[in-house]
């Protein structure tokens, strides 16, 4: 009976799960808080980490691992293996300028063929060219850079700086995924390596970079076990999930993501859709939006409400809410692009605006702007058969009741549960046949 360990390292958290594989099931688990903010010093998240497992109960019965973790992050490395600053996180927008000077430098329709994406801030080339034009100095020191889950698999496996590891600094022994790689902004779908010209442009030079395994490549750490490629957070929550080709993913939280499994890849010249790369050998296209379960907050603070009464009041109106629609662009919008944008009630009479009309404008408001994800999948050739539904928002029994309308499709809610620990565990698994 072998068990393995599956991390998850978002932004805000590092939770751990042990699963025995015979079962499949969560014999144990740790969490641990990571600080809050745009910029964060790895050491954090390697504290945490270390917390976790053994909050998790340690790794003595644990014969394979893996670690998902939030995407973009920028871990700059010394020769040393010293981290040389705080890692810029995906949500830094402080390189939004540079993203611009990338974009006009190659053009949209070269980067997107070349790299799947159009540079925005959250991705690490875009905070490599910040680096560089910021804080030069720093940006001579760079030897290597790895994102937060490459940085973790290292120093897990024994390797970071002299005096603060068993290993040493071996930079070479930086690894990555497929997923990971693909939202850097300088890594290549088509050819599956890096586009050091676009390192160059970005950094000024050239770096080391982590070693891309395949979905079932393995090293190891110093007590032999294997330790799997991991993961980006949205490609680990579809292994998690058990997406197949044909399947959406729709994750409603602060934010909205959604995603799909998809057998070729995408070319998206406007930036709409970005063009990542699973965990499986497939690719996984990819829409933000800014605006979801922040929208049911919102209403339901204004109805005086708890979210479970905001639910109530949404299923107690007829669809279309007697012609009320909320367009719900309360911090802006990234799909569509309209940064600037405010939400906007409509269709306002003496008959429609009630609580329950409210309510139910503001669940169909905010799936709607999902569908526009969805939509945008389609338009780059995306089939769609079916949407899986998770995240916070995905246990209101109202956004559950709704949703196949509003999308028009099947939609499947999965079990609550830490799916991108989870996508990470059944990687180690797989490395042990299971």
């Amino acid at each position: 009976m072998a068990r393995v360990m599956g991390v998850d390292s978002s932004t805000q958290s590092c939770k751990v799960v042990i699963v025995d594989t015979e079962s499949g099931n969560v014999v144990r688990e740790g969490r641990a808080p990571h600080p809050d903010g745009t910029e964060v010093d790895p050491a954090a998240w390697w504290t945490a980490l270390e917390s976790a497992i053994a909050a998790a109960g340690g790794l003595d019965d644990v014969a394979a691992w893996s670690i998902g973790g939030q995407q973009h992050g920028m871990v700059a490395l010394d020769a040393a293996g010293r981290v040389i600053r705080p890692a810029l996180l995906w949500n830094d927008t402080r390189s939004g300028a540079a993203a611009a000077e990338l974009t006009a430098e190659f053009g949209a329709e070269t980067l997107a063929r070349r790299t799947g994406l159009v540079p925005v801030a959250s991705f690490t080339i875009t905070k490599l060219r910040w680096l560089r034009d910021h804080e030069p100095d720093n940006a001579r020191r760079v030897a290597a850079v790895a994102l937060p889950h490459d940085w973790l698999t290292w120093r897990l496996r024994g390797y970071g700086p002299a005096g603060e590891s068993a290993l040493g600094p071996v930079l070479e022994e930086l690894v990555t995924d497929r997923s990971d790689a693909s939202g850097t902004g300088y890594w290549s779908p088509e050819t599956g390596g890096y586009d050091r010209e676009l390192v160059v442009a970005a950094l000024g030079r050239d770096a080391v970079l982590p070693r891309v395994l395949g979905p079932r490549e393995s090293v190891t750490d110093p007590d032999g076990r294997r330790v799997g490629p991991g993961a980006g957070d949205n490609a680990g929550a579809a292994l998690g999930v058990g997406a197949r080709p044909g399947d959406a993913i729709v994750s409603i939280g602060t934010s909205g993501t959604v995603f799909a499994v998809s057998a070729e890849r995408t070319v998206d010249a406007s930036g709409t859709v970005a063009g990542f790369a699973d965990a499986d050998g497939h690719f996984l296209p990819i829409v933000v939006t800014l605006n979801a379960a922040r929208v049911l907050d919102a209403i339901a603070r204004l109805l005086g409400v708890d979210h479970a009464a905001l639910s109530d009041l949404a299923l107690a109106a007829e669809p279309g809410a007697g012609g009320l629609r909320l367009v719900p662009y309360f911090e802006g919008e990234r799909t569509p692009n309209l940064p600037d944008a405010t939400a906007s009630l409509l269709g306002m009479t003496l008959a429609s605006t009630t609580r329950e009309n409210l309510a139910r404008a503001a669940v169909e408001g905010m799936l709607s702007g999902l569908g526009a994800g969805l939509e945008a999948l389609r338009g780059v050739g995306v089939p769609l058969e079916r949407v899986l539904l998770i995240g916070g928002a995905a246990q209101s029994p109202a956004v559950r009741t709704i949703a196949p309308a509003v999308f028009g499709m099947p939609v499947e809610v999965p079990e609550p549960g830490e799916y991108v620990a989870l996508g990470a565990a059944r990687q180690a698994a797989r490395l042990l046949g299971a």
